[in-house]
């Protein structure tokens, strides 16, 4: 009876031990992420319920493995090797890591990661959304050490430039200059305009709006007429921007197939080669 009662308590430990850990509220990012570490925990959570109600534990590792996205960690930090680096700008340079195999990185769009190294001797950690699609096998790309930045996005084309900018003014220690320009058909088909209106107030964020359907710059908000050009994004309005800008920019471009084509175009029109803009 007492050696039936020790297996028992035995087994429960054993259960207890696989007992998924609740993250901390610190480990939360707060941006929205989906699914979020809280999502991932809970899901787990379940697993390890009906594994433990059925006594199969082959059930946890059979449910952990079909819905494991990514090679990421969220709650401890994973050594990548760094496979290549290529210098953009002279403050800019694109990283690629390797992930193990053929692996995907699993990122859905506008989710980020967290890099940590040491420079000089001081940790720094900070976010980066990763430029490469989520489903690339063998390795993932990040931008690091923006200068400034030019993000020229068309309708929903500003979804993934938002997380990026967020990251960066969030971060007191960063100070990339960034001008994002917007281009929607009317006014009133801009989103999240108190989103950028917070966003304009810092004092490394400049942003502009592209009006291609707008008649009179006068129906607008005062607050908007300065900002704002009406018709289209030209190869002159591209030109002008980027020598607007503080320093030679890496551009961002997202939106429209036939938009992304006539960007890259008219940024190599304005003296930025290849290497110094990425088309999403």
């Amino acid at each position: 009876m007492m050696e039936e009662k020790k297996e028992e308590d035995e087994e429960e430990e054993t259960w207890l031990q696989l007992r998924p850990t609740e993250p901390l509220p610190a480990q939360c990012c707060g941006g929205g992420c989906k699914p979020c570490i809280f999502n991932i925990y809970y899901q787990e959570l379940s697993w390890w319920e009906k594994a433990r109600a059925k006594k199969d534990k082959s059930l946890l590792w059979t449910k952990m493995e079909e819905h494991r996205l990514s090679e990421l960690s969220l709650e401890t930090f994973r050594a990548f090797s760094i496979s290549a680096l290529e210098p953009l700008t002279d403050d800019t340079c694109q990283v690629r890591f390797a992930l193990p195999g053929n692996e995907q990185l699993g990122l859905r769009p506008s989710q980020h990661l967290i890099l940590r190294g040491t420079v000089d001797g001081l940790e720094i950690q900070r976010a980066y959304t990763p430029i490469s699609h989520g489903s690339m096998e063998g390795y993932f790309e990040v931008l690091i050490k923006y200068g400034e930045l030019l993000m020229l996005a068309a309708g929903t084309g500003l979804a993934p430039m938002l997380p990026i900018l967020k990251e960066i003014t969030d971060n007191e220690e960063d100070e990339t200059f960034i001008t994002l320009v917007g281009c929607f058909k009317t006014f009133e088909s801009i989103y999240l305009k108190p989103f950028l209106q917070d966003q304009a107030r810092y004092w490394n964020v400049r942003t502009f709006f592209v009006l291609s359907q707008e008649a009179s710059l006068n129906q607008l908000p005062w607050s908007y007429q300065e900002k704002t050009h009406l018709g289209r994004l030209s190869q002159s309005l591209v030109r002008e921007l980027v020598s607007s800008c503080r320093r030679k920019p890496f551009a961002l471009v997202c939106g429209p197939s036939e938009f992304v084509g006539d960007m890259a175009l008219y940024l190599q029109g304005a003296g930025l080669s290849k290497e110094s803009y990425f088309l999403f």
